[in-house]
């Protein structure tokens, strides 16, 4: 699977979702584009899913119209220390059946 990760995490967690495929916004070059576009471009590039901390996107972004599965990990900080506790969840979700649309991941 072929894997994002927002400019809003860090990119220590690339390592602990391996075998998937993984990229950071910064191994792109994509620093700085908003939501819509970014979506459009992962589209194009044939990503299957977006993690983010932003907690807003899924109410900013039509997923109809970018119909693919976005994680938001939902945590205290953004910190690796912090959301590299999330690891098992996401590999729960990544394994399971995914939706387009905004999927929360809790601590």
């Amino acid at each position: 699977m072929k894997l994002l990760l927002d400019e809003n995490l860090p990119k220590r967690l690339k390592a602990d979702l391996t075998p998937h495929e993984v990229y950071t916004v910064r191994d792109l070059g994509w620093n700085g584009i908003k939501n819509g576009e970014l979506l459009k471009l992962m589209q194009k590039d044939e990503f299957d899913v977006l993690l983010t901390f932003d907690k807003n996107i899924q109410y900013q972004q039509n997923f109809q119209k970018y119909p693919l599965p976005v994680l938001v990990l939902n945590a205290r900080d953004n910190t690796y220390l912090t959301l590299s506790q999330l690891v098992p969840q996401i590999i729960a979700v990544l394994n399971g059946t995914l939706q387009p649309g905004g999927t929360i991941v809790n601590i």
